[in-house]
């Protein structure tokens, strides 16, 4: 099985004989699984040292080859893959039954047994994942992985406080943290220090275990027997072997030992460092080492047993869910249930780019336990902060820390070569071996506390370029005495060193060893936060007795051999100071039982303050908890106690773990052989994002915070006015989220272009701190509601640290609007418009308002956004592609008119709502002119074909027919709500509507001809339904239609004794124009009509005659007013043109206002000649050239006993709101007012308030009341 994928021969990717391709199943444990693609990442190498297996199997590598200026070999930049066990954040649920902090051994324990004991577990690390092949060598790889914090304090600073750093990469491999008199360096990532620790695994001799710093319950090495071997069955420590070559360092250590009379002291370590290719304890396949000594910056041969490959592996394939960047910040009690709320910063997609990065922190819940393994100063800095939010701790708490003793060392140019700088391609001849192979023990003294060990260390390759200036320039204060013969040689050395480099074999650097000690401290550092950052302070460590006493050892040792003591540079250049990989302490185990001298108890529970009541799932399990110095390296304690306490806290639980049963070999690329259950959202995810990898996609993502106000309570349904609300009651809402697609082609392409959301969301009037997971995002999706509008759509469902699960729908409306006004563009594609509703209390809805990107928080948000992919051209090209797309989408709205225009189209997306007629009627009027009528049936129950049924007729009017009213577009259309409601529905399609008799130049004045033929039809067809005398109708007829109305029944051609009642919708017998179509009025229809044609078509193509052509570019420019009525339609703007604007744009859909051409012809000149001169002289006519005013108190006589319904809207730009006022009015004159009614809905434009998507909630109910209130009186 192979741990590392590389090139192979023949060009293909190379799989060791275990392993398995990455589209293949693997079998892990004897079970067939389907491999999770993000199990894998493709990177690109650029040196040529890899190999095809990297860490097991028996398949061909590479053999690796210095490189020399005589070596002209082209390298190669091999396409290699590696493993990848954690999981996007994307993934994470809201709540585990158990939550680890930190991979190092401890956290790798608690999450191995935790699993194993069949919980739900989420491990969370600061640092990434990384596996060998990834690992920085070089110096330029090294420097962009550091990371520096702490508190700059050199020399003897008697109490003057140091300066505050910070800086570097967050997530970096090297965490440099700096105090007063003690520095430490750590290692971020997944796997902890493991990752860079020296592998030797040394357990703590019997004086130390019975050193009364230990409560009762560990006293003693029987104690420990137990998980001492536990934790050596997982790790496999081994000595190095003596069949391997020898090393130069080890030997010259030994010839100290001796010279100093301590032989028998010295030996070889046990160390965590394979020796032979095969399978670990947890199954995964290692390589055995190549001897580089680069183990302390991360080691790239596979032969480092790190918790990512025992511990973190097992608990990977036991089920357990392993997220990387997540920098854990504090802990509380889960409020109002059961557990604890793990809070924590995700650095994830740039978020750290933000200011607030730290004040908008994700959380997740654990149910029943939470492990901190994150290191002694990092589970203590966690600890020290979830005290400041209110979690109780004991006053003992960040106190009596230890450096372990750690002191670092050099002998400088001795008399021997001690081949001690790492390098990553050693020579056979000169292997450097691992980081530390031997010991010289010195533990067995009659004062445990004077004990101490020294250990041969290997430099790492990518500071052996600082070696000889370092060692030849730092201060020393005592300088060997040579004789003129040895200092000669000595200066031949260093110059040697100084042309041919640190590796040539007589030069000073290869003379020079590395010592490693560890020994005994006071204990009396101390780990505090300010300014909420960590400051460690340990004054005075580096000039005590101790160190002292063994820094004169090593000089005479040192000066044994030859060579130069020269001292860590920390302690040269910053005055004293020491350095440690070990610190140890913060939250030691209490001696008693008691948080009056401890922070934990024996089992690693955290005290509730200074008394002996512990949170019982909250359980410190790493280094923290150790309460002094071990006297030498202390990982194997540190897991042994861990191994102890999870044990311990398992049993107490109820928590059963599976110690026996075995992993076969893993498949690292494949899939947990125990996966835990999950729900639909996450395997829908995980499978997206393996559909990507298999593709190699690429991806986009950026972070967004958005901030404003959301008023929570009763529903107050305007967005502005909850704004107003809520900002009132100061009641503030934000939200910070990452935006992630895994494929850029599907955001751009899919009609819903999707991408997923994860992080927070804030309301403390909702909450506290919703999590995010999972939610959806939309970009540029077409808003269906309104035309030439796209929306940013934000779905999520969120949970409070309480367990309150709430919905947000939110919006960015983008629309013509910002035509030709780029402060617009800002404000729609800033400004969110916010609904939050309650799933689980019928979607009641708990709050809305309106959230903005504020200016400064767009200025980070940009530096979030990134594109991810295989290489740097198709990151390019993808970049290229998303920015097009996106410029494009604002380009629209901007250019509106002004851009490419939007043709008729050919299919309509609407078949389904097609609201077939029952009846269709030929019509013949007196004057022989044939038209046509639709029947529809009532929807009612128990209303069939020959039931009678209350009837309306409908007029449409100029260029439409029926299906103004039977849209097929919008949700519910007139004929299907009045249909619904038991009414007969009859549409005539008069002579001047869309049928070809239009195009004979009939007017709507010879239209109430076609209206006495319906009417007549309908009385006859109804009354011999009913058998009974002919009915009188009721009618709603509309513009044009409306105009025929009023002049069949001012001239008398249409009875009125058949007629029950009518509303008159937009303009009855006084037409007057709005201002636009007040200046068009003049419009030479005559000279337009002998000149070009004598029919206007309101729809047109780009193949077009050329005057139509130029008519329809001129036409951009037509008057719309707002800017949100400029459009791209062709059609919208040739009717325009002719009729005036016929509709508010933000009531129609898309849909409807994409097909125009379906619903609207056209009008003959003579038509529009007779419409023009009405609306000019603001009163309905008989047909020219005569024009005989209709409009007369005889004739109006006639409507006496009608009653009528005059609708209106604020936004009719064909005929104003005041020309139905007009006729109201003087027909209230005549009649009185009882028989009249008007409204103006607001908002509405012309044709809208029966096409309009949400007519059927306003105009339809409001004409239905008139209807039945005429049918029950009248």
């Amino acid at each position: 099985m192979s741990y590392i994928y590389g090139a192979a021969k023949g060009g293909r990717e190379g799989l060791g004989p275990n392993t398995h391709s990455k589209h293949s199943s693997s079998n892990v444990n004897g079970k067939d699984q389907t491999p999770l693609s993000y199990n894998g990442s493709t990177l690109h190498e650029d040196d040529g040292f890899f190999h095809t297996n990297a860490m097991g199997g028996h398949g061909e590598t590479t053999t690796p080859r210095p490189s020399s200026e005589k070596d002209h070999m082209p390298r190669t930049k091999p396409h290699r893959r590696f493993p990848r066990i954690s999981l996007p954040v994307e993934l994470m649920r809201d709540s585990y039954d158990v939550v680890v902090i930190g991979t190092g051994y401890g956290g790798g324990v608690a999450a191995s047994r935790m699993a194993r004991g069949r919980q739900t577990v989420c491990v969370l690390e600061r640092g990434k994942e990384r596996w060998p092949g990834e690992y920085p060598e070089s110096l330029e790889d090294a420097a962009g992985e550091i990371r520096i914090s702490g508190e700059f304090a050199p020399g003897d600073r008697r109490s003057i406080p140091g300066k505050l750093v910070g800086g570097g990469n967050p997530t970096g491999l090297y965490h440099f943290a700096v105090g007063d008199g003690q520095n430490v360096y750590m290692g971020n990532g997944l796997g902890g220090t493991s990752l860079l620790n020296a592998n030797v695994f040394m357990e703590a001799t019997p004086a130390v275990l019975d050193m009364e710093v230990w409560p009762e319950e560990l006293r003693g090495k029987d104690v420990w027997r137990k998980y001492y071997d536990r934790a050596s069955s997982v790790l496999e420590p081994v000595e190095y072997p003596t069949t391997a070559p020898e090393l130069k360092k080890a030997n010259l250590l030994q010839k100290q030992a001796g010279l100093m009379g301590h032989g028998d002291k010295f030996y070889r370590v046990k160390q965590t460092t394979r020796f032979e290719d095969g399978p670990n304890s947890t199954g995964v396949s290692m390589r055995a080492s190549t001897l580089t000594g680069m183990d302390a910056t991360g080691i790239n041969d596979g032969s480092k047993s790190t918790t990512l490959v025992n511990y973190l592996s097992d608990a990977w394939n036991w089920g357990a869910e392993l997220f990387c960047e997540c920098e854990v910040r504090y802990i509380t009690e889960a409020p109002g249930r059961e557990g604890y709320i793990v809070y924590f910063a995700w650095y994830g997609g740039r978020r750290d780019r933000f200011e607030t990065f730290y004040d908008d922190l994700m959380w997740v819940h654990a149910k029943k336990l939470v492990f901190l393994g994150a290191g002694s100063l990092g589970s203590t800095e966690i600890l020290l902060r979830s005290r400041q939010f209110g979690l109780k701790a004991s006053d003992d708490l960040g106190t009596e820390m230890s450096g372990n003793g750690d002191m670092l060392g050099f002998a400088y140019n001795t008399d021997y070569d001690a081949n001690s700088i790492g390098t990553p391609s050693p020579t056979p001849d000169r292997p450097v071996g691992p980081c530390i192979t031997s010991v010289l023990d010195l533990r067995d003294q009659k004062n445990v506390l004077e004990g101490f060990v020294v250990e041969d260390c290997a430099v790492p390759y990518s500071i052996s370029g600082f070696m000889l200036p370092m060692l030849e320039f730092l201060p020393d204060s005592r300088r060997p005495a040579y004789t003129t013969s040895q200092a000669a040689a000595k200066k031949a050395s260093r110059i040697a060193s100084s042309i041919l480099g640190p590796y040539y074999a007589n030069g000073s650097v290869a003379r020079t060893a590395g010592y490693l000690i560890m020994s005994h401290d006071s204990s009396q550092g101390s780990l505090t936060l300010r300014d909420d950052k960590p400051v460690l302070t340990y004054s005075g460590v580096g000039r005590s007795d101790s160190v002292t006493r063994i820094q004169e050892f090593l000089e005479k040792m040192t000066a044994a051999v030859g060579g130069n003591f020269i001292a860590n540079p920390a302690w040269t250049l910053l005055g004293a100071q020491q350095i440690t990989v070990h610190p140890i302490g913060g939250a030691r185990i209490s001696r008693d039982g008691t948080g009056r001298n401890g922070v934990t108890n024996h089992m690693g529970q955290v005290f509730k303050g200074n008394g002996a009541e512990t949170y019982t799932g909250l359980v410190v399990c790493d280094g923290s908890i150790v309460p002094a110095a071990v006297g030498v390296n202390p990982f194997a304690t540190i897991t042994a106690l861990a191994e102890r306490s999870v044990e311990l806290v398992a049993q107490k639980h109820g928590i059963k773990i599976d110690y026996d049963t075995k992993n076969g070999p893993l498949d690292m690329f494949g899939s947990p052989a125990f996966p835990v259950p999950r729900d639909r959202s996450v395997d829908n995810l995980t499978e997206k994002i393996a559909r990507s990898e298999s593709t190699d996609s690429s991806g986009v993502g950026f972070a967004e915070v958005m901030s404003g106000f959301i008023h929570v309570g009763e529903d107050v349904g305007d967005f502005k006015r909850s704004t107003e609300l809520a900002r009132s009651r100061s009641e503030c809402a934000r939200f910070f989220l990452s935006v992630k697609s895994w494929d850029i082609s599907e955001l751009i392409n899919d009609t819903l272009h999707p991408a997923q959301l994860t992080g927070t969301f804030s309301s403390s009037a909702l909450g506290g701190i919703f999590i995010v997971h999972r939610g959806t995002f939309q970009l540029f999706s077409e808003d269906s509601s309104e035309p030439d509008t796209t929306n940013l759509v934000y779905r999520f469902d969120m949970t409070s640290p309480g367990g309150r699960k709430l919905h947000l729908h939110g919006y960015k409306l983008v629309n013509t609007k910002a035509f030709l006004n780029p402060a617009e563009i800002w404000r729609q594609t800033t400004t969110l418009y916010v609904k939050i509703t309650e799933p689980e209390a019928d979607d009641k809805v708990v709050g809305r308002g309106i959230l903005h990107v504020q200016h400064s928080d767009f200025k980070q948000q940009m530096q979030t956004f990134r594109i991810e992919g295989s290489s740097r051209w198709a990151r390019l090209g993808s970049a290229a592609k998303f920015f097009m797309y996106f410029a494009r989408q604002l380009t629209v709205p901007f250019l509106s008119t002004m851009g490419r225009l939007q043709w008729p189209e050919s299919e309509v997306n609407s078949a389904c709502r097609v609201t077939a007629p029952s009846q269709v009627v030929q019509l013949v009027a007196t004057d022989g002119v044939k038209t046509t009528m639709v029947m529809w049936d009532p929807l009612k129950s128990g209303m069939g074909s020959s039931s009678t049924a209350p009837v309306i007729l409908f007029i449409p009017g100029a260029a439409v027919d029926y299906t103004m009213f039977a849209l097929p577009t919008i949700e519910k259309n007139a004929i299907t709500y009045f249909r619904e409601a038991g009414y007969r529905a009859y549409c005539l399609t008069h002579r001047v509507g869309r049928t070809v008799v239009a195009r004979e130049g009939h007017t709507p004045y010879d239209a109430r001809l076609d209206i006495h033929a319906a009417l007549a039809h309908v009385r006859k067809l109804e009354g011999a339904r009913s058998q009974e005398s002919p009915p009188k109708v009721y009618i709603v007829a509309h513009c044009a239609g409306s105009l025929a109305l009023s002049c069949g029944l001012l001239d008398g051609t249409i009875p009125t004794d058949w007629i029950r009642g009518i509303t008159a919708s937009m303009v009855f017998m006084n037409p007057k124009f709005g201002k636009i179509n007040q200046i068009l009025s003049g419009f030479p229809t005559e000279a337009y009509s002998r000149l070009v044609s004598p029919w206007w078509d309101c729809s047109s193509s780009p193949d077009d005659t050329y005057v139509q052509r130029v008519i329809n570019q001129a036409l951009r420019l037509y008057p719309a007013g707002d800017a949100r009525e400029t459009c791209r339609s062709v059609v919208c703007h040739r009717s325009s043109l002719v009729f005036g604007r016929l509709w508010t744009h933000a009531n129609l859909n898309e849909e409807t206002h994409k097909h125009l051409d379906r619903f609207l012809g056209g009008t003959s000149m003579r038509s529009l000649g007779w419409l023009t001169y009405a609306g000019r002289i603001e009163r309905v006519t008989s047909n020219g050239p005569e024009h005989t005013d209709l409009v007369t108190p005889e004739n109006i006589e006639r409507l006496k006993g009608i009653p009528i319904l005059f609708l209106s809207g604020t936004g009719n730009m064909v005929y104003t709101a005041e020309n139905t006022d007009r006729s109201y009015t003087t027909l209230c004159h005549a009649h009185g007012r009882r028989w009249y009614q008007r409204e103006v809905f607001p908002g509405k434009g012309h044709l809208d308030a029966w096409m309009g998507t949400t007519a059927y909630t306003d105009v339809y109910p409001r004409v239905l009341r008139h209807v039945e209130e005429v049918m029950e009186k009248y």
